[in-house]
């Protein structure tokens, strides 16, 4: 039996429709993943930023990153600064040449004024310090998965905590 109209749940709200936002991380430290791990299991800091689930994915080589890259469409890339083979530039040139190409977040000890400034300068989205501030981490991750939802057309759910803010 077809269920009566009047009897669905409003579009966007079926569990299903929930978006996916997946995150690559490319670090050979074990360390990293592990951190990041318990960020994204923290799923009440990411509620007031965006409607979605996250789901990271950790490759310790550029070589293992660009076959997942090539496999999925990933919006973010949060890349170690130096990969050994490689560096983030690397990773930069070969998502340039990507369909689609995700932004890049570059990780680093020593974040310095110089750091960051060639970082966007060659067109990394944001840069983190290490070891991960778990707020910096939720907000820069956010802000890059809705820039991206933003240059994709997606459209974009309002959580709720903004809506009461702006008076929606």
């Amino acid at each position: 039996m077809k269920t009566p109209f009047y009897m669905k749940k409003p579009p966007g709200t079926e569990r299903n429709s929930i978006q996916t936002a997946t995150v690559l991380s490319v670090s050979p430290a074990n360390e990293d993943g592990l951190t990041l791990e318990r960020i994204f299991r923290n799923v009440s800091d990411w509620a007031a930023y965006t409607c979605c689930r996250w789901r990271l994915i950790a490759r310790p080589t550029l070589a293992s990153a660009l076959t997942s890259l090539r496999q999925h469409r990933i919006p973010i890339v949060l890349c170690e600064s130096e990969l050994l083979p490689g560096s983030w530039l690397d990773v930069l040139e070969q998502i340039a040449s990507l369909p689609d190409p995700p932004f890049l977040i570059v990780t680093n000890r020593l974040v310095d004024e110089r750091f960051w400034a060639e970082a966007l300068n060659r067109s990394a989205y944001d840069v983190l310090a290490k070891p991960f501030d778990r707020t910096e981490v939720v907000r820069v991750l956010s802000l890059g998965w809705l820039h991206w939802k933003v240059r994709h057309e997606v459209p974009a759910q309002v959580p709720q905590a903004w809506k009461a803010a702006s008076g929606m």
